[in-house]
């Protein structure tokens, strides 16, 4: 389960176009540590950052699920697939 102290990216000033880049790479290298859930700050102000993640969340093979926190939807929890 997701709690305050499971890796988090955030970001926050990112582009879509750097958005792919650290997410892909974030999840790469918390599934090789066999990390289950992560969480992706992307705010809440603008939906264009959040739309990308979730994109990118869609094609990436190593997530299992990914849902907007009910609490902060300026945040997106990720369940990888376990090795």
């Amino acid at each position: 389960m997701y709690s305050s102290k499971s890796p988090t990216i955030n970001l926050h000033g990112e582009t879509r176009d750097t958005a792919p880049f650290l997410v892909n790479t974030f999840i790469n290298d918390n599934y090789k540590m066999g990390i289950e859930y992560i969480g992706i700050i992307h705010g809440y102000s603008s939906t264009i950052l959040k739309n990308k993640v979730q994109e990118i969340l869609k094609l990436n093979k190593q997530v299992d699920s990914f849902k907007v926190d009910v609490f902060n939807p300026g945040l997106t929890i990720v369940k990888l697939k376990k090795l």
